[in-house]
């Protein structure tokens, strides 16, 4: 049995027991949150997909703990013309111990 969410802008796949790391999520470590924009849910039975969410679905998962994630850094440069640029982002995350999807 897995999900698919939609987080943060982002979709992920969502597994009982499995760890994922999401955009910033405001929650303290070990708080449970429920994740109700379930797009689609396969089940032993079959599929369900939403339109564009499945009603009544929703993922509980435990939250583990909060950071950042790796730094990603930029560089632009024209040549011929000492122009040089470089900058750097590390991304807040969340990870999410997933605790059990929920089919409603």
């Amino acid at each position: 049995m897995y999900a698919i969410i939609q987080t943060g802008g982002k979709q992920y796949r969502a597994e009982p027991g499995a760890i994922m790391s999401v955009e910033k999520i405001e929650a303290e470590p070990g708080s449970q949150i429920e994740l109700t924009e379930v797009l689609m849910i396969r089940t032993d039975e079959g599929l369900r997909v939403g339109t564009p969410y499945v009603e009544g679905a929703k993922v509980i998962a435990e939250v583990v703990r909060q950071g950042k994630g790796p730094k990603i850094i930029g560089f632009k440069y024209k040549p011929k013309k000492n122009e040089r640029k470089r900058w750097g982002h590390r991304q807040m995350l969340t990870w999410l111990k997933v605790k059990e999807i929920v089919v409603g």
